[in-house]
């Protein structure tokens, strides 16, 4: 119906979708669920991908070697966050945290935190109120 907010399980399972198909790399299948005009920003690394087919390029170009696993995703009112490891074979893990917004069935921004686990090192005045992971 016309003005009626997305659903949490709408934005869900687009998500869902797209790590599925980045798995896959299904890319033609990973290009339609996201908008034309999506942006998705890489705040970590200071990037910013304008459009789906940037987006698309630079996940397909990206060397291989990898793998998904999804480890949850939390949604509401067309919004989802996603958080997913991604071992890549000689070069170690990765996570990401990932906040989605879905519009119509498609994501229309992003904003993704990638790491490494542990490469930002506790400093030495925590330790006393931390345990290593």
């Amino acid at each position: 119906m016309p003005g009626m907010e997305p659903s949490s399980t709408e934005a869900s399972d687009v998500v869902g979708a797209l790590w599925d198909r980045m798995q896959a790399r299904d890319w033609d299948g990973l290009a339609a669920l996201l908008a034309e005009d999506a942006v998705v920003e890489w705040p970590v690394s200071g990037e910013r991908i304008t459009g789906r087919d940037d987006y698309v390029a630079v996940n397909r170009e990206y060397p291989e070697g990898w793998s998904v696993r999804v480890l949850r995703i939390v949604a509401g009112d067309g919004e989802a966050v996603s958080e997913v490891e991604v071992p890549h074979e000689g070069v170690g893990t990765f996570r990401a945290v990932s906040f989605w917004t879905v519009r119509d069935g498609r994501i229309v921004r992003g904003t993704e935190y990638w790491t490494s686990p542990g490469a930002d090192p506790r400093p030495a005045w925590r330790a006393a109120y931390t345990e290593p992971m």
